[in-house]
């Protein structure tokens, strides 16, 4: 077994997305080759109706699917295959792209005000961005919940993990997508595949990533000198954690106890070509795209009344 040493560490950059949404970017648009397949990252996590109510209207996609995971308040969503909806707390939803899609998300808070989710694009390989759009939402009941003795537990929202499978499959990329709560105090170990990218996204408490065998509190004489802090790089909310190459991920949780996501995928190692919404993998299939958006060709399958 070969624990994953940590990267680097980043802190999700605040921005405004859709109709004057405020959110947070842990990464997108800049080196899609670096968590390949994964092309990008929103957390959207606010107080006050005012930054999200004007939400995301309508909108293309070409190319890639995207996963969004609620955690409070809900989404309202319609799109162009003719799909109308509510995603609440818990939820889960899966939307394939593809050769074409037309789709808005509306956010609502909860009682209190509150909004938070999740959005995470995964890229089509070459052979399948011209496939036909599909759309899936999974209801929080059916995304299983597994709790160790330790009190650590995993919410398996896509893949399969501790002998779980999560609801969402058929996704090309093939992720691994978890939400982990590990209490306070806890050192706990979480095999990945050697073979995917990795990252963690540590959205409450605080934790350390690193080598299991070494004590807590205790450096080495390399550490000390700065050549391996970044292993042991404690890491509180609204962070994201790149880790290199292992089968094992390491997770030391703090006074507070730690929950995170963690996320892995299998690698496409194809060319990218990247226009907002629309994702490809040459300039021309780009320039092909927005022509056909301007030319109202773009969607190639559709159901009645979308914007209804």
């Amino acid at each position: 077994m070969s624990i994953r040493p940590v990267k680097k560490t980043v802190s999700a950059q605040p921005t405004m997305e859709g109709a004057g949404v405020k959110l947070h970017r842990a990464f997108g648009f800049h080196q899609p080759r670096e968590l390949d397949p994964f092309l990008l990252f929103d957390d959207f996590r606010n107080e006050h109706e005012e930054d999200y109510i004007q939400g995301f209207p309508w909108h293309p996609h070409r190319g890639i699917e995207t996963i969004t995971y609620v955690l409070s308040g809900s989404v309202e969503h319609g799109d162009s295959l003719g799909n109308k909806g509510e995603l609440n707390a818990g939820d889960v939803q899966w939307m394939t792209a593809g050769s074409g899609i037309m789709h808005q998300e509306m956010p609502k808070g909860n009682e209190n005000g509150q909004m938070h989710g999740f959005q995470l694009w995964a890229n089509l390989p070459a052979s399948m961005k011209m496939t036909a759009p599909r759309y899936q939402d999974v209801e929080a009941s059916d995304v299983p919940t597994i709790v160790d003795d330790d009190g650590t537990s995993v919410r398996v929202v896509v893949g399969e993990f501790w002998g779980k499978k999560g609801p969402v499959d058929g996704i090309a990329a093939d992720p691994q997508y978890l939400d982990i709560s590990v209490p306070a105090g806890v050192r706990k170990t979480f095999k990945v595949d050697t073979y995917r990218n990795t990252f963690a996204y540590v959205f409450a408490g605080s934790g350390s990533f690193r080598d299991a065998s070494k004590p807590v509190g205790v450096l080495t004489e390399k550490e000390v000198a700065g050549e391996e802090l970044h292993i042991r790089d404690m890491s509180g909310d609204r962070t994201l954690v790149y880790f290199d190459t292992g089968d094992e991920v390491v997770v030391q949780a703090g006074d507070e106890g730690v929950r995170f996501l963690l996320i892995s995928g299998k690698p496409l190692q194809e060319p990218v070509a990247w226009h907002g919404p629309i994702v490809m993998n040459t300039r021309q299939e780009l320039i092909d795209a927005v022509n056909e958006l301007q030319a109202g060709t773009f969607i190639k399958q559709s159901g009645a009344d979308w914007r209804g």
